[in-house]
């Protein structure tokens, strides 16, 4: 194989392959080189089996915190308790597994996209076959529609146009040529050169393989893409930070709890029993529990916006995102050919403006206008069906812009019989067709600019036709069109009352003006980008195009002003690493809005960049060339329709409706959702310090316990869980999405949440200890009535507890707690959970529950209610 094919000869390139274009290879030298390179396949990743994703998560410091809790209560015979830890084990476990269980196989998707057969040379014969026989040095043949089965060099081609914006990025079609090329010369610019998995457009050619496999560009990528390691998400680290937190201070507790107790002469299995259901209390075991159902509200809810999340983490993920790439072609514009801008003698017309006031049929004409309009209809190879177009994509847009403004071009195609056509040709540039209507014959022309130009005589003017005498000034708006990344088309044509020879065809031609094409922005990113703006979310694209071409469609939806465009579009081949950079070429860097012809293996850096300057990064894209970035970022978006399978297998979000717009309600889910988890965490932590405090204190003085080990179990398995989901299904703030983005540092717990918890959670101890205190000193009673008038004032401060965690800036009768539904709901249930305990004689005795008097139910409320009153003073004191 050749690594550098682009820089040799035809004549070179097939010595170096050493075969016979027209002969082909033999049956022995295929199979020679096929034992020396194997087959025209990518190499496969190997799914993990389900066993070992199932062994990972038991891999958690909480699983092995609540393992020797399990562990301990089997060893002291208290299988209620030993059972109670395990089923929470389990459930977080199976949750767990359930999630992961979508094992990532992009290489085997991107072997989707390539056709299964094509037509070789071999023997001297033409042969079809399958395309993972090929071999370096095959001769090949390629025609419209076909796509590309290995790296290869062309020998001959007429017309020849290929789509390669799945590899590069790029949305214009590609020009292909056989002149050779320079070294340097970037991936997209290889005009000499098609490649796997790209698509022909137009014409037909002759090629040589010179690399197969893995070795091809789209084998690179394939590479690129499995070698790219996915990130933890930042809920995933922000979890583990306090799961080991929590461990540490658990552990501790646990220890200083038996180390008093034995040392005051109390019951050391009692002592031990406590200890272990104390670092029971102090993990929130249903915190991944609640935390999944909250995520699972999200995806739900997302999907029936045509929002599709594979992993569950990705919605808050996106909710944190500061920066998203995206790609450009289909993803910001429409991935098709537009008419932007007509220039004629007497008119210069901006149709954009037409479009937005959809006013196309009142557009100025001039006596130029309609006939450029039917020279674009008849020099033109292009269909529209009902729903789509087919044929060359700026001839698709003249089709598509006649349309629009009225005229039918099957009319006119029959009215104009065609006689001949001399197909567009990359040296002569031009593409024209004779027609003839009744006697009169009609040479239509268009093509580059220079070259047809050099074909006129004269100009169509709004007095008639006139002698082109300014051919250097229509070049000069050719090149200002182009500046502004349209692509430019002249137009001219000749009337005669004889059927002109071939070589008539192409010389006295008049004139008739330039039209600029454009890939057009979808109508409703402009609105888009302005939100992200105000979410304080930057907006990066990563584009294979030319940096006008991005520049342009970048002002149009609002991404660039006009007096930025220079300083925020950097060119691919100006940043050929991202490693060890000065500080002025990183600021440049970060503040830049534009990354123009960046290759696969550039995105990948460039995520990889943005990671390690602390961002959050999303990477929005649907080719193959987009497949390492969108598994390298943060959290990967593909498009569902026009989206590759390899990306869509490796993104964590897929766009069923490609809308860019769908991105804003995923990140406003997003953010919703983490703002529930801080206040679930929070509620959850407070209420279970409450718990560990209580009995810490009892523990260490005279006084009964307020908690037994299995009420510390069931409280968290019941008061705890219902209104932290509760808070889950929060809807959230409804300005949140004119707020920054969260600092990606920022822990799920900082200073002030940590104060919250404290602070409530010595309200609801001074509750707990208060009545607990009363009760054996001042009203005499016995420890077991004691120990439940405790157990049923925690009771009711942890269900008020609810209500105190909005912010103290907020009313509080108004709300998103005192407001949701679900809130209610959940007190109602843990209610009639706790009354069932206490009324069923066999979880009376579980549980160590006893009748009480109303009297003493009046004083549990008295004392249950002064936890929220104390912390609603508290608030208003702070504030």
């Amino acid at each position: 194989m050749t690594r550098k094919p682009h820089t040799l000869t035809v004549k070179e390139t097939l010595a170096h392959l050493n075969v016979n274009p027209n002969h082909g290879l033999s049956t022995i030298e295929v199979n020679e080189r096929s034992k020396l390179h194997g087959k025209n396949r990518l190499r496969s990743q190997k799914a993990k089996k389900w066993w070992i994703l199932l062994l990972h998560q038991f891999l958690d410091p909480i699983i092995y915190i609540l393992a020797t809790a399990t562990l301990l209560a089997f060893l002291f015979a208290e299988w209620m308790e030993g059972f109670t830890v395990l089923v929470v084990i389990l459930i977080t476990v199976l949750i767990g597994f359930i999630m992961e269980f979508q094992a990532i196989r992009s290489v085997e998707q991107l072997q989707k996209i390539v056709q299964t057969q094509i037509t070789v040379i071999r023997n001297g014969k033409q042969t079809r076959l399958g395309i993972q026989h090929l071999v370096p040095g095959d001769i090949i043949k390629l025609t419209s529609g076909d796509v590309v089965p290995a790296d290869a060099r062309l020998l001959w081609h007429q017309s020849l146009a290929v789509k390669e914006s799945v590899l590069t990025g790029e949305s214009d079609q590609v020009e292909k040529d056989i002149i050779v090329l320079s070294e340097k010369t970037s991936l997209a610019e290889r005009t000499n050169m098609v490649y796997k998995g790209t698509t022909v457009s137009r014409g037909n050619a002759k090629a040589v393989v010179t690399t197969i496999g893995d070795n091809t560009q789209l084998g690179e990528i394939s590479q690129l893409t499995q070698e790219a390691t996915q990130q933890k998400t930042p809920l995933e680290k922000k979890l583990n930070s306090l799961s080991h937190k929590l461990i540490l201070l658990t552990l501790l507790l646990a220890l200083l709890i038996v180390i008093s107790g034995f040392f005051q002469g109390k019951d050391i299995v009692l002592m031990i029993k406590t200890g272990i259901a104390l670092a029971v209390a102090a993990i929130p075991e249903g915190l991944p529990i609640v935390a999944t159902i909250a995520l699972a509200k999200g995806m739900v809810k997302l999907s029936r916006q045509n929002v599709i999340i594979k992993k569950l983490e990705s919605v808050q993920t996106l909710g944190e995102t500061t920066i998203v790439c995206t790609d450009k072609t289909g993803t910001l514009t429409e991935d098709k050919m537009a008419v932007r801008s007509l220039l004629l003698h007497d008119a210069v017309v901006d149709v954009h403006e037409f479009y937005l006031s959809n006013d196309l049929k009142n557009l100025i004409k001039t006596l130029a206008y309609d006939k450029i309009i039917e020279v674009g209809l008849l020099c033109n190879n292009a269909i529209i069906y009902e729903d789509h177009g087919q044929g060359d994509a700026m001839e698709i847009a003249l089709l598509e812009f006649g349309i629009q403004l009225g005229y039918d071009f099957i009319k006119i195609r029959t009215q104009n019989i065609e006689i001949a056509e001399i197909p567009f040709d990359a040296i002569e540039k031009m593409m024209s067709t004779l027609t003839k209507k009744k006697e009169q014959y009609q040479v239509n022309v268009k093509g580059a600019p220079e070259k047809v130009l050099a074909a006129c005589e004269t100009v169509l003017t709004d007095h008639g036709v006139q002698t082109l005498l300014n051919n250097q000034e229509w070049l000069t708006k050719a090149n200002m069109l182009a500046a502004r990344g349209l692509r430019v088309l002249a137009f001219a044509y000749k009337e005669s009352g004889s059927q002109p020879t071939t070589d008539e065809l192409i010389t006295g031609l008049t004139f008739l003006g330039l039209i600029g094409f454009i890939d057009p922005p979808r109508s409703d990113v402009k609105q888009a980008i302005q939100t992200y703006k105000n979410a304080g979310i930057k907006i990066v694209m990563l584009t294979g195009d030319h940096p006008a071409t991005a520049a342009k469609v970048a002002e149009e939806i609002g991404l660039l002003s006009k007096d930025e465009v220079s300083s925020s579009v950097i060119h691919g081949k100006d940043i050929s690493t991202l490693h060890n950079l000065k500080s002025a070429t990183e600021h440049k860097i970060l503040n830049a809005k534009i990354f123009a012809r960046m290759i696969p293996k550039q995105k990948l850096e460039l995520i990889n960049f943005y990671q390690k300057h602390n961002a959050v990064v999303g990477m929005i894209g649907d080719g193959v060339n987009d497949a390492p970035a969108l598994k390298k970022a943060d959290i990967g978006i593909a498009m569902g329709i026009r989206g590759s399978e390899a990306a869509k297998e490796v993104a964590d979000v897929i766009l069923m409706n490609d809308q860019f717009t769908s991105i804003k309600l995923a990140i406003q889910q997003g953010r919703t959702i983490f703002g529930n988890i801080r206040y679930f965490v929070v509620y959850l932590l407070s209420c279970n310090l409450a718990e560990i405090i209580s009995v810490a204190i009892a523990s260490l003085t005279n006084l009964p316990l307020p908690l037994l080990p299995l009420q510390i179990l069931f409280l968290n398995l019941i008061t705890d869980i219902f209104p932290a989901l509760a808070l889950g299904m929060g809807k959230g703030d409804p300005k949140i999405m004119r707020l920054p983005p969260r600092n990606p540092e920022e822990p799920i717990l900082t200073k002030k949440h940590w104060r919250s918890i404290v602070t409530y959670g010595i309200a609801i101890t001074t509750s707990v200890i208060g009545i607990t205190i009363y009760a054996y000193f001042v009203l005499n009673l016995n420890a077991i009535i004691v120990n439940n008038m405790a157990f049923h004032t925690l009771v009711v401060a942890q269900l008020l507890n609810v209500f105190n965690i909005p912010h103290s800036g907020k009313p509080f009768f108004k709300n998103e707690v005192i407001t949701n539904s679900w809130i209610w709901a959940a007190i109602f249930l843990s209610s009639l959970l706790i009354g069932v305990a206490y009324v069923v004689p066999i979880f009376k005795q579980v549980f160590s529950l006893v009748f009480l008097t109303p009297e003493q139910f009046m004083i549990v409320g008295l004392f249950g209610a002064g936890s929220l009153i104390l912390i609603q003073l508290f608030k208003r004191l702070e504030r």
